[in-house]
């Protein structure tokens, strides 16, 4: 039987004036940062952003807590989480844990 995934959407909110940067710094996401989140469990993880700096994130997990929680223990999330917060609106804690999570109302499978 396959594990089962949780599909996970957020929202977060791209200052402005940082979007070309924080565009750049995605192009480029750290190797030891990719293989923290699949060790953790984020899968099929995919970031989009509209020109105004509505940030749309997707991933799918088993379990999101230990998603987490798993990348909250690791130093490089510690190290990424710090640089990417400032790029952030009105956040709350760091980006992986203070997103606006969106209640799926429909999946077509």
């Amino acid at each position: 039987m396959p594990t089962p995934h949780h599909r996970v959407c957020f929202l977060l909110q791209v200052r402005p004036e940082r979007l070309d940067e924080y565009k750049t710094r995605h192009k480029a996401v750290w190797p030891d940062m990719l293989a923290a989140l699949s060790k953790t469990g984020w899968h099929n993880y995919s970031l989009f952003l509209k020109n105004d700096g509505l940030l749309v994130g997707y991933f799918e997990t088993p379990d999101l807590d230990a998603a987490q929680s798993g990348m909250a223990n690791t130093e490089v999330s510690a190290r990424w989480q710090a640089d990417m917060a400032p790029f952030f609106v009105d956040l709350e804690g760091t980006p992986d844990q203070g997103f606006l999570r969106l209640e799926e109302v429909f999946h077509l499978d």
